[in-house]
């Protein structure tokens, strides 16, 4: 059985992760209220870091564009029509 892997769909959860840890992680550091609240929920800030650099690191792929034609220059010279030309 092939599992599919989808790309979108897991970004959308780790973004979905990083968003609730570090609110939490705040909440609770605000909520401690001691010296030592932002030490007591550090690893909430990791989870909701980790998160970030994964979210990051799978950003999809852009699409290569063609280059574009360089623009000709443009020419002051009236054409001379076939029937009037030298030869």
């Amino acid at each position: 059985m092939k599992v599919h892997f989808d790309k979108s769909l897991f970004r959308t959860i780790l973004f979905s992760l990083a968003v609730v840890s570090f609110v939490i992680g705040a909440y609770e550091t605000v909520l401690q209220n001691d010296k030592n609240a932002l030490l007591d929920h550090y690893w909430l800030f990791m989870i909701s870091f980790v998160c970030v650099l994964l979210f990051r690191y799978l950003k999809p792929e852009e699409e290569v564009k063609p280059a574009p034609k360089p623009k000709q220059p443009a020419s002051n010279a009236k054409p001379v029509p076939r029937n009037k030309r030298r030869g």
